[in-house]
């Protein structure tokens, strides 16, 4: 089976079981998550604006489950010197 061979059902509950995840995983912070996998929450609420001609903050709200800002302040860290240069080089690496 090929990606484009899921049909669109499918797809949209891999989706969603993905965004319940990452939201139970607050802990696993988005600057840790790009420096390993080169995306984070943000980026898949950018996904879904762009795909879905969606307000930016109504997709990130959509994906964190509450309004960024309230997140943030919740959840999120001043990333270290070591996150900052793990993102650079794995955000690198999505140029190809």
């Amino acid at each position: 089976m090929t990606l484009e061979q899921i049909d669109d059902a499918t797809a949209a509950a891999a989706f969603r079981r993905l965004v319940l995840h990452l939201r139970h995983r607050s802990d696993a912070e988005n600057i840790d998550l790009m420096g390993l996998a080169g995306f984070c929450r943000n980026c898949l609420s950018d996904w879904v604006a762009e795909a879905g001609a969606v307000d930016r903050d109504a997709a990130r709200e959509a994906v964190y489950g509450m309004p960024y800002a309230r997140w943030k302040a919740a959840h999120q860290s001043d990333a270290t010197p070591e996150q900052l240069a793990r993102m650079a080089a794995s955000v690198a690496k999505n140029a190809g």
